[in-house]
């Protein structure tokens, strides 16, 4: 019965399109139809803009991806591999790696291979998001091969695929599923002369209208609300932006200021959301070694001629609440930022990277982090996978052992946390950001989590307060692994950074103890640190930080 109550507060949240749409491709699978020999548009001559992906093979036989390394055999969907590590390798981004001009022959076998493994419509390269990323990387590949080398079977395999693409567009997902659908279709119309070719640039161009006001918001943030995911997002902005460059087509051509502002914006919200060490904060699905960092796009954005936002070191204590996205940030001088989760979950009829952490908060001092939140090593429908999102995985309060958000079957929310009330002010002694979420409401206690963030100069107070009925209350703090930390009394806490500063946490109104937990900076990492669990004794918790000026 559980498991149906969570479906229907799933499906409750959905778009009739999105309905509508997983019926129809349950009983319409794409079909091969008939293409016309592929006439060659002849407008994009070269793409030679940056790229930040590492080769990932050196022979095409032997790949890795996500932290594993597996060796290709007979087939390209093995069962005995994860299903995304499969995608990866279907993705053949090795076509635009860093050195890939200088691989010319590895890059054509790689697809020679692919077409002689992949027969039309067969396995994981067919689905219309491996579809999407391959075809990208096939005409920038395409692009720089000379003409009397392009083979006829790598453009016939190319319109191929373009069409099975356009038949199965991903309107039962939506999302950044259906922005990558748009750019695809953007880039094979772009290469592809005649009516087919048309069809697809004119198709693309219109979805991507219809996607990118709605899927940007007006503060810069992508609407799934995960920095790995609005890196990812940037960098397919910035590839439109520098194909609009690359082409004289005035369909193309009109569009490169939207583009561009919103990639601008876009950047200026993801350095918001970045930590002292130049890499992104773990909010919702987020890691390191996916998505482009702060510094690859903003390299992007000046080969294009953009000028983005440098943001300076603060010379005294300042905050912001980025209120489209819901989050907050506090900066002081000396490398330190606190980052604050005010968000909803959203979209709310797509919120597959969403966890359920509402009022998490990450810290930064020196340069150094402190206070993090788990990250993720995989994907999945497991165990781990669900402890990932939990909010036990996160620096906020769990009730009763549920979840502030009901997510659970890998990438599904069912009833969700909703903030409110929130709220910044600063005098010249302090700031406070403050926010309430109701995720709780839903258990029979009825309880409200109120949270407020008090910045000084040298620190911070969190203050929770629960408002109803709960059996136990418990506040989790989850350290950095290069951040030592020990007990220094009944409710004081030392905490040594590896440059050698000593903080020091003091909580009131509950027990505390320290306890194993882990983090996990990457796919297929996952490394030991320690969590501070604080039992409330009652219905408030106080969690001081503090530091020297030094």
């Amino acid at each position: 019965m559980n498991r149906w109550i969570l479906l229907f507060h799933t499906i409750r949240y959905l778009k009739a399109k999105q309905l509508a749409y997983q019926v129809y491709y349950r009983f319409r699978k794409p079909r091969l139809r008939n293409i016309s020999r592929p006439v060659l548009r002849d407008a994009l001559k070269g793409w030679y803009w940056p790229t930040f992906l590492e080769p990932a093979t050196n022979d095409g036989r032997t790949f890795t991806f996500l932290g594993r390394t597996a060796r290709l055999a007979e087939s390209w969907n093995d069962p005995s591999l994860p299903k995304l590590w499969l995608y990866n390798l279907h993705y053949q981004d090795d076509l635009n790696a860093k050195g890939a001009e200088s691989r010319f022959e590895l890059c054509a076998q790689m697809v020679d291979a692919w077409i002689k493994g992949n027969p039309p419509l067969q396995g994981n390269g067919w689905e219309p998001y491996c579809l999407s990323l391959r075809i990208v990387n096939w005409v920038k590949w395409l692009s720089r091969v000379e003409s009397d080398q392009v083979k006829p079977e790598w453009t016939r395999s190319l319109a191929q695929q373009a069409d099975a693409l356009e038949q199965q567009l991903e309107f039962h997902i939506l999302a950044n599923h259906v922005f990558a659908n748009a750019k695809a279709l953007i880039f094979v119309g772009v290469y592809l002369g005649s009516e087919q070719g048309d069809r697809h640039l004119k198709r693309g161009l219109k979805l991507l209208d219809q996607q990118l006001p709605e899927q940007f918001l007006a503060d810069g943030g992508h609407f799934e609300r995960s920095p790995m995911y609005q890196g990812t997002l940037l960098w397919d902005l910035a590839d439109l932006a520098a194909l609009s460059r690359s082409v004289q087509l005035k369909e193309v051509n009109q569009r490169a200021g939207d583009w561009e502002r919103c990639f601008v914006s876009g950047v200026g919200w993801l350095e918001t959301m970045t930590h002292p060490d130049g890499d992104i904060s773990f909010f919702n699905d987020a890691t390191f070694g996916i998505s482009p960092g702060i510094e690859e796009l903003k390299r992007f954005a000046h080969t294009l001629g953009l000028a983005v936002t440098q943001v300076e070191q603060p010379a005294k204590l300042q905050g912001e609440v980025l209120h489209s996205s819901g989050y907050g940030v506090v900066d002081w001088p000396k490398r330190h930022r606190l980052l604050v989760d005010l968000a909803p979950v959203g979209p709310d009829y797509q919120p597959g990277h969403a966890h359920a952490d509402t009022l998490s908060c990450e810290l930064s001092l020196f340069g150094q982090r402190v206070l993090v939140n788990s990250g993720i090593s995989q994907y999945g429908d497991d165990a781990e996978r669900h402890r990932q999102r939990s909010t036990a995985a996160h620096n906020t309060v769990e009730l009763d052992g549920e979840n502030s958000t009901e997510v659970w079957a890998g990438f599904r929310v069912a009833r969700r946390a909703e903030p409110f009330n929130v709220a910044m002010q600063q005098d010249e002694h302090q700031l406070v950001i403050q926010g309430s979420h109701n995720g709780y409401r839903r258990l029979p206690g009825k309880i409200v989590h109120r949270r407020r963030w008090l910045a000084r100069n040298i620190s911070l107070e969190v203050v929770d307060e629960l408002e109803g009925r709960f059996q136990k209350a418990v506040c989790h703090w989850h350290f950095h692994p290069d951040i030592a930390v020990e007990r220094d009394g009944e409710s004081r806490f030392k905490v040594r950074l590896p440059s050698g500063q000593v903080v020091l946490i003091e909580v009131s109104g509950g027990s505390a103890y320290l306890a194993k937990s882990s983090w996990h900076p990457g796919f297929g990492i996952s490394i030991d640190n320690q969590k501070l669990i604080i039992v409330f004794s009652d219905r408030k918790v106080t969690t001081r930080v503090c530091w020297s000026s030094d």
